[in-house]
């Protein structure tokens, strides 16, 4: 008896060692057939007599779960359950991560409730599994709220994968100021921040805008020893190039090469994006050559900022060259690629090219997105024509591929723009009860369509509507409605509507002085005209080239002591004015 129970035990102890080493090997195994031969290999441990432990079957389903197949490592785990084998609280924790990561939270949660029933008290992989997936399911709150209650209760020791899913989730969600306490914690404890945590940090804050303090932030870091990851100086780089500081990054990138750090591509492309977007292509093809010269391979996303920045600046030709370098490298150029080309050409009105190029992109296989329809739609519009583009509207909708925000701006604007205003009140209209209704700006576009095709009833009825809904007005539904009023003859509601806006909090701006004046000028009422002149100097703002000729063509009806002669003297003193027109006044003056 006791020579068959060593037989067994050798046959089982070799049998587990057998399938350890294929697990193994698997492990380092890539490409879709590692799927498959996992797939087999657990047939054959669910077969053998005795069957391996949870641990073996553990081991080769988190293979599955590394390679994001998650929903065929919980059909696995219910297999094995199937079978007598009951999970431990490794599986256990395994699962949660897979319902997860599926956006199951409810299931994943039931799991935990398992865990507790199992008599399984969870360890710190299963909470850290928990807090790591509720931010992934965007549930940071909750994530925090146990975070706390670990905290406050002392049921386990977070360790830097809790507190870096705590102050990603944080950051995530905005509270980049929460997270930075939280950091300051970590530095005062005994879990140290790694340069992860930091670099978390130093990214929101670029984000907020608040590149000097995640400058400041980097500077501590620094002092602590921590060495900055490329991570890291991408984040500021990146932070600096948005606020136009390129000097400051180019020294950045000295730094981080003089430190160690090799810049990757995506370093590189940081920098061809910032100098595309500010036009300077032949910076941003400068910084490519450095980045070859690197050894380093510009990817689709870097070409992809090349061919927008010489499209922004009218270059077509240039960028299709770019795309053929991009083929020579057997990169293939994306919806993101044709997208920027699409744009180009819809700009430079040349609407057959652009036309081509919407059928070339389905041809390839490619399927338009929201920004292809949305830019084929403005071009279709600025070109004039409308019938052309409510079809391919239509046709958008049809594909399924639902309208945002912004197409709307663009259909409602190119509407109004082409004198299909009362059209385009009716669609609106039809849209019924969403959240398109209670957009401030469709509602400023469709009451400026209104007013340029004369219907200010119209409009005067939209402004009340929105009001009426609670919508807040913007300083250009303002300065519209303001213009729509003084067209109307209604100048003392005019008035009325400038100060209510800023009683409101909206403040006027350049624009809304300038087509206030410019209206009461037209009309005549040059006394009410001088009050709004003075008081929109006083504020800081200048008239406009329109406002100027305006002006100039009223001085020689006005007399020498009229207070416009003193407003027009004062205009010559105002920095950043049109040079040409100011000699122009003064020259009438003298």
């Amino acid at each position: 008896m006791n020579g068959t129970r060593n037989r067994l035990r050798h046959y089982s102890t070799a049998s587990t060692s057998h399938f350890n080493q294929r697990i193994l090997n698997l492990k380092h195994a890539s490409g879709a057939a590692k799927v498959d031969d996992a797939l087999q290999l657990f047939d054959e441990m669910l077969q053998r007599q005795p069957p391996p432990s949870i641990i073996d079957f553990s081991k080769l389903i988190t293979l599955i779960v590394k390679i994001k197949h998650y929903s065929t490592a919980l059909s696995l785990f219910k297999k094995i359950n199937l079978m007598g084998i009951r999970s431990d609280l490794y599986a256990l924790t395994v699962s949660i991560n897979c319902h997860f990561r599926l956006n199951q939270v409810n299931y994943g949660l039931a799991v935990l409730a398992t865990i507790f029933k199992q008599g399984h008290p969870p360890d710190l992989a299963t909470y850290n599994t928990l807090i790591h997936g509720l931010v992934l399911a965007d549930r940071v709150f909750e994530a925090v709220e146990l975070f706390k209650k670990l905290l406050r209760e002392k049921l386990c020791e977070p360790d830097q994968i809790m507190f870096g899913a705590v102050i990603n989730g944080l950051c995530k969600v905005g509270h980049t100021s929460k997270a930075l306490e939280l950091l300051r914690f970590m530095e005062a404890g005994s879990c140290k921040p790694c340069v992860r945590h930091y670099s978390t940090v130093i990214d929101s804050l670029c984000k907020d805008k608040m590149v000097d303090d995640a400058l400041q932030l980097f500077a501590k870091m620094t002092e602590k020893g921590v060495l900055a990851s490329v991570i890291t100086y991408n984040a500021l780089i990146h932070g600096l190039c948005n606020f136009g500081r390129e000097a400051e990054a180019a020294k950045m990138l000295r730094d981080m090469e003089e430190k160690g750090v090799s810049p990757g591509v995506d370093t590189f492309t940081i920098l061809v994006n910032s100098f595309c977007k500010q036009g300077s292509v032949k910076d941003a093809e400068l910084a490519v050559q450095a980045m070859v010269r690197r050894g380093l391979h510009p990817d689709v996303i870097t070409y992809n900022a090349l061919i927008d920045g010489y499209c922004l600046r009218g270059e077509i030709d240039k960028a299709k060259k770019v795309i053929d370098r991009m083929m020579e490298k057997e990169l293939v150029p994306n919806i993101i690629t044709y997208n920027s080309l699409l744009n180009g050409y819809c700009k430079k009105k040349r609407i057959d090219e652009a036309r081509h190029l919407f059928q070339e992109i389905q041809d390839k296989g490619l399927i338009p997105d929201v920004f292809t329809y949305s830019t084929m739609l403005q071009g279709l519009f600025h070109s004039g024509n409308p019938a052309a583009a409510r079809e391919l509207f239509n046709k958008m909708q049809a594909k399924g591929q639902a309208p945002d925000i912004r197409t709307y701006h663009i259909l409602f604007h190119g509407m109004c723009e082409n004198g299909e205003c009362c059209d385009a009140l009716v669609l609106f209209r039809s849209m019924g009860n969403n959240r398109l209704m209670k957009d401030i700006g469709l509602y400023t576009i469709l009451i400026d369509g209104c007013r340029k095709c004369g219907k200010h009833n119209f409009a005067m009825d939209l402004f009340d509507e929105l009001i009426l809904k609670g919508l807040k007005p913007n300083v250009r539904t303002y300065t519209v409605m303001i213009t729509v009023l003084c067209q109307e003859g209604l100048f003392g509601k005019a008035k009325d509507l400038l100060r209510k806006m800023e009683e409101n909090g909206c403040l006027p701006n350049s624009v809304t002085y300038n087509v206030i004046v410019q209206e009461f000028m037209k009309q005549k009422a040059f006394q009410e005209a001088e009050i709004l002149l003075e008081e929109m100097i006083n504020r800081g703002f200048s008239p406009d080239s329109t406002t100027f000729s305006m002006l100039l063509h009223l001085i020689p009806s006005i007399g020498q002591d009229s207070p416009m002669q003193t407003i027009i003297q004062k205009l010559t003193s105002i920095k950043g004015s049109d040079d040409r027109m100011l000699d122009s006044i003064s020259g009438v003056i003298t």
